[in-house]
């Protein structure tokens, strides 16, 4: 979310990923250009930082030229239930660094949001498309939506068919992390890379006089204080592709560090 969220990401994901030698990152990277959008500089310095892939979402094409630059870049993954004939890509199949090919998928959900396909379909779909242990080792699930019972409803209809379900769009990171009956790992959200003095990562005075006058009296302008980074760690059963252990992650900022204990 804006300079302070995406600084802090340059800044440790490198060493996250040299750390705990991971072998995969998805970066949500919808709100990184000042809150809205993504610019194609800084999907490449993302990605020169350690993102195997960025998803987007219902900000898609705030910043216009990512209209353009959507095509240029295999590792930028938008909804997959936007209108046919959209440009770029709703999925896509990875290399992981242990040799493990990743499916990722994105959608975002209806509730709350413009309308869209239908994201469990299109979702059902690609998985039938690619099932989990005979076309990919893993499949990633990032959506993007409003309602917590939206996102909940995904993760049961997902359960034992993709290796992980994560929430992202509401910049609260949720403490809902677990392994699902099914094997499946869910996380309702991720939480923001960004400063949580805020509003959603918003320097908090436009966002109070929308909720108290109903009226616009400026644009939000993206929080600069210290930021927490937020995300979701898990560790995927070569053997099944489903989760063996997962943990939410925080550091820095005002949140509380949390680093999972399966880390160590």
């Amino acid at each position: 979310m804006g300079r302070a969220g995406r600084e802090l990401v340059y800044d440790q994901l490198p060493k996250l990923r040299e750390l705990y030698k991971l072998d995969f990152v998805i970066v949500n990277g919808e709100n990184a250009a000042g809150g809205f959008g993504i610019t194609e500089e800084i999907s490449l310095d993302l990605y020169d930082a350690g993102a195997d892939v960025i998803t987007m979402g219902d900000h898609c094409w705030d910043k216009k030229e990512a209209l353009i630059f959507v095509e240029k870049y295999d590792y930028l993954v938008r909804p997959i239930n936007f209108v046919d004939g959209t440009p770029g890509r709703g999925t896509g199949m990875y290399l992981a660094k242990n040799g493990a090919m990743v499916l990722v998928i994105h959608a975002l959900g209806r509730v709350f949001m413009p309308p869209r396909d239908c994201p469990f379909m299109a979702i059902e779909k690609q998985v039938e498309m690619s099932p989990l242990g005979q076309v990919a080792d893993v499949i990633f699930v990032d959506f993007h939506a409003e309602a917590t019972s939206e996102k909940m409803a995904m993760g049961q209809f997902l359960d034992g068919k993709v290796s992980v379900v994560v929430g992202t769009h509401t910049h609260v990171p949720t403490g809902d992390a677990h392994i699902m009956t099914g094997g499946t790992a869910y996380m309702t959200d991720a939480g923001m890379c960004g400063d949580y003095n805020s509003v959603i990562g918003s320097e908090a005075e436009e966002p109070l006089n929308r909720f108290i006058y109903g009226r616009r009296m400026g644009s939000f302008t993206p929080a600069e204080g210290a930021a927490t980074l937020s995300g979701f760690c898990v560790e995927i059963d070569a053997k099944t592709g489903l989760a063996k252990h997962c943990a939410p992650l925080r550091l820095g900022g005002m949140l509380q560090d949390q680093v999972p204990d399966f880390w160590h």
